[in-house]
């Protein structure tokens, strides 16, 4: 029988925080921590207080943008706030590891991906699991996950801070990375329920993305300066949208790139609208594809996140035991001050289950047994079965 509790702090010093934090989550048996904190702790020191309340569980998380959501509501402070669920359950067994990136993203993710079946005990690839990685190289750190497991139900998300400066550390154990990876594998025949959506609605202008500068810039949609179409689309100036102007401006219309299926629509973030009128986004981008314009209100922003916890029960056919809600970053500025409406929608949803909820650059998930993906201001929900 699956056993969580949630705690947290908002305590100016980073060890009493997490010790705080954790001592309120604390469950006999605990086989995982998931851990979400402020940027401007000292990680590590955080760290150390939760390792003390909860000796010998691996911690696993990342920086969260400007709070987290807990039953208690939405969570945050001054000086500081972090979030812990711990999980038990004698019917999995789950292996976590985490290592700074050495050589490359893909070298560390195979590393890192054989260094937590081992902390398993297992030879094979898991049930499900759980990744989380800094902005910037998801998509790599996943081919080489997937390159030692192959294809296997994930969810999780990016690191983030409060200002889009790279503040931002992934957790894990004792250890903050600025860049680098955590794993949690979880190996069990119990249903992990998956919701990986941006509750968008298509409209009906689209494009072909016909030129790319790396795997992160739009150079030209249409044959026509990436920044212009766009612009044209939101019907907006350009020179309104240059800079992290655009950041701001696309959280309600964001563009969207189907699945071959139609299945999912992974929402790319148009993040820097740059002088020579090219856009940078927040997930890799290839030639030769279409991109949607996407469309949304705050309004719709907060109720998706009580659909979305609905249909993980849907998914397992009961509701969760407990729910872990990787809510983009993005979508909370989006929300703004009314975040205490989504908090409230997100208990709602739970019916008395304990939750967390972190706010990343980026989450992590698949629809239908599509391929596993990498997007921005999206959902990545999961409910643990009872």
């Amino acid at each position: 029988m699956l056993n969580a509790k949630v705690g947290s702090s908002v305590a100016g010093d980073a060890y009493r925080a997490g010790k705080e934090a954790a001592a309120k989550a604390a469950v006999a048996g605990a086989k995982v921590a998931f851990v979400y904190s402020s940027c401007d702790y000292d990680q590590e020191a955080m760290l150390k207080g939760v390792g003390e309340a909860l000796p010998g569980v691996p911690a696993i998380g990342c920086t969260s943008f400007t709070g987290v959501v807990t039953p208690e509501g939405f969570v945050t402070g001054p000086d500081g706030y972090v979030g812990v669920m711990a999980l038990a359950d004698d019917d999995i067994v789950v292996g976590a590891a985490g290592a700074p990136r050495n050589g490359g993203a893909r070298e560390t993710g195979r590393a890192v991906a054989k260094a937590a079946m081992a902390a398993a005990g297992k030879s094979g690839a898991p049930s499900y699991f759980y990744m989380v990685a800094p902005p910037g190289e998801e998509e790599t750190y996943l081919k080489g996950v997937e390159d030692v497991i192959g294809r296997a139900p994930f969810f999780g998300g990016s690191a983030a801070d409060n200002t889009v400066q790279g503040k931002w550390k992934v957790l894990f154990g004792d250890h903050a990375y600025a860049n680098g990876l955590g794993l949690a594998f979880f190996y069990t025949g119990k249903k992990i329920g998956l919701r990986y959506a941006g509750e968008y609605r298509e409209t009906a202008k689209f494009g072909i993305i016909t030129k790319v500068e790396g795997k992160r810039k739009i150079v030209e949609i249409d044959g026509v300066p990436a920044l212009d179409k766009y612009a044209s689309w939101l019907g907006a100036k350009v020179d309104g949208l240059f800079g992290l102007n655009l950041l701001g401006a696309s959280i309600c219309h964001p563009l969207g790139e189907k699945d071959r299926l139609g299945d999912l629509v992974a929402i790319r973030h148009p993040m820097v609208g740059n002088s020579d009128h090219t856009i940078n986004v927040g997930s890799d981008v290839a030639a030769g594809t279409a991109v949607i314009f996407m469309d949304t209100t705050p309004d719709d922003l907060i109720a998706s996140t009580g659909k979305t916890i609905h249909a993980v029960d849907n998914r397992l056919g009961e509701k969760a035991g407990a729910y872990l809600l990787v809510h983009c970053g993005g979508r909370r500025g989006g929300i703004g001050d009314r975040i205490g409406e989504a908090a409230a929608e997100i208990k709602a949803a739970a019916g008395g289950a304990p939750f967390i909820g972190v706010f990343t650059f980026g989450e992590y998930g698949f629809e239908d047994w599509g391929a596993n993906t990498c997007g921005g201001l999206m959902l990545s929900f999961a409910g643990f079965q009872k």
